[in-house]
């Protein structure tokens, strides 16, 4: 702390400094809920606590298609344990989706049974489900009592190795992404692979777009071993899956750690390469584009924009988009077509929604080479003109 005298005698600033460290464990597994997996136990670290903490139980209901006794697994686990906090009510089921994003009153039930069932500040949230899920459970747990601790239990290829692993939980809020939320990091995470193998073929390539992206301004070389597995990944093999999770989530992890802006108060956000347009083409298409899908196509788009503009190569934003393709990619949607009155495409508004998310100065993550991302404060309309003009040609030929 330390106090500055104000030129006005009757005055004074007294300036607070601290630091706060977070610490919380990734967890890779398989079979979680099995009574003689000790890993959510591991995670949650609530053995030998006395009191005994409270948990309550948030679930996905779309992850029942693929796993109809998840509740009952859930339940049976934690009476066969008493290491893990005391389960006080059954497992709760909500909509998965953007659908939880887009129901604030969703929220409300969610504070309800934390607050009902007497959960506070040494008690547990569970949350098990895909990204937008845990986003908006997220956003629950850490307004409740200031923030209870919440362990996350992803079921997506893109929850395990992006958004299940990071600081962020946030519901839509007037037709655009992410507009209500916190920064709050998890208790812990806990990734099992047993929930990928139910996953529909659409869902399991969903996710692998932000490992392209994060590969694409971090590290050439996870790049390059995309390519080369890239017909493991379109079979679902799992040993090529778990790598390019771990891997993905470790680099995720590492930007979140070291990158200087955890909780994003600069303009920069380097791990959203490809998202300006991405979260506009979501609200366009009325999310009839999956999240990774949209980043997909942002990622291609931002590429072929990064050649344009004299940053990167001829040639790599072909090598990318292959990659994007192999991987059962479609780089292109009809919103990217639409226009407005004045005959601008709509997509380009997600770069003033882009701007007004983080404030202050338009910054966007472009690329100066395979792993090295850079930042930009300006676009190019008529570059981004030429580069949907690209996407649309590869979608043609």
């Amino acid at each position: 702390m330390t106090s500055l005298l104000h030129p006005d005698a009757h005055s004074s600033i007294v300036r607070q400094h601290f630091t706060v460290t977070f610490d919380y464990a990734v967890a890779f597994t398989r079979g979680a809920f099995d009574p003689a997996n000790a890993t959510l136990a591991e995670a949650m670290g609530a053995a030998g606590a006395d009191p005994r903490p409270r948990c309550v139980a948030f679930v996905d209901m779309g992850v029942l298609d693929g796993h109809p006794t998840l509740p009952a697994d859930i339940a049976a686990h934690f009476a066969a344990r008493d290491d893990l906090p005391n389960l006080v009510a059954p497992p709760r089921l909500l909509p998965g989706g953007e659908a939880v994003k887009n129901d604030p009153a969703l929220i409300g039930q969610m504070h309800d049974a934390i607050l009902g069932n007497s959960i506070d500040r040494h008690s547990y949230v569970l949350a098990v489900g895909g990204g937008a899920f845990l986003d908006a459970v997220g956003l629950a747990a850490s307004t409740a009592h200031r923030g209870v601790r919440l362990v996350r239990i992803p079921t997506t290829v893109l929850a395990q190795n992006d958004s299940g692993v990071g600081v962020k939980n946030a519901i839509n809020m007037n037709g655009a992404k992410n507009q209500i939320g916190t920064f709050s990091p998890p208790w812990a995470v806990v990734n099992d692979a047993a929930f990928l193998d139910s996953l529909p073929q659409r869902d399991r390539i969903a996710g692998m777009a932000e490992a392209v992206k994060v590969a694409l301004i971090r590290d050439s070389t996870f790049f390059e071993w995309l390519e080369r597995s890239a017909d493991a990944l379109t079979l679902f093999e799992p040993e090529a899956v778990a790598h390019l999770i771990r891997r993905c989530a470790e680099l995720h992890m590492r930007q979140i750690a070291g990158g200087g802006d955890p909780f994003e108060q600069g303009s920069a956000r380097p791990l959203d390469f490809g998202h300006w347009s991405a979260h506009k083409l979501e609200t366009l298409s009325r999310n009839h584009l999956r999240h990774g899908e949209a980043v997909a196509i942002g990622i291609a788009l931002d590429t072929r924009y990064s050649v344009l503009a004299g940053l990167l190569p001829e040639g790599e934003d072909v090598r990318v988009a292959v990659l994007l393709e192999h991987l059962g990619f479609r780089l292109w949607h009809t919103a990217l077509a639409r226009r407005d009155d004045a005959g601008r495409p709509l997509v380009l508004a997600g770069l003033e929604e882009f701007r007004e998310h983080l404030g202050g100065r338009l910054t966007i993550t472009l690329l100066a080479g395979i792993g090295l991302g850079v930042e930009v404060n300006d676009m190019d309309a008529a570059l981004v003109e030429s580069a949907i003009g690209w996407l649309s040609a590869r979608e043609t030929a």
